[in-house]
């Protein structure tokens, strides 16, 4: 038997700020909202989902865990564009100019990465 992941955890002053912000980013859906958080996931309810809690702090340091994203149906740069629009923002953690990837923030500061096009997708 192994283990399968259920949900991803995020913590946020504002829960339902950063929740909207993952909804549209991943054109997913909020499926409860409570006063200990909000839980968001894609159609599909079998599939994994992010719940958003709130909590006292700010985030002070770089994350330990990030979601990677890759544009789907549309080029990296569009999905980009699309991003920042949303109201993510560009981070440096010390990654190199020369990278295949682009560090972003969403609106609490939680760094992700949007990658960029795979060998096979040239």
């Amino acid at each position: 038997m192994t283990s399968r992941i259920s949900v991803l955890c995020i913590d946020a002053l504002e829960p339902r700020v950063v929740a909207d912000f993952w909804c549209r980013v991943l054109d997913w859906r909020i499926r409860e909202e409570t006063d200990g958080g909000v839980t968001l996931g894609p159609p599909d309810p079998a599939l994994p989902g992010i719940d958003v809690f709130p909590v006292p702090e700010r985030k002070t340091l770089k994350n330990r865990l990030h979601l990677d994203l890759r544009a789907d149906g549309s080029t990296t740069e569009e999905e980009l564009r699309r991003l920042l629009e949303l109201g993510a923002t560009r981070v440096d953690v010390g990654q190199s100019p020369d990278v295949t990837w682009t560090v972003l923030a969403d609106p609490e500061g939680n760094e992700f990465c949007l990658l960029g096009r795979t060998v096979q997708e040239l």
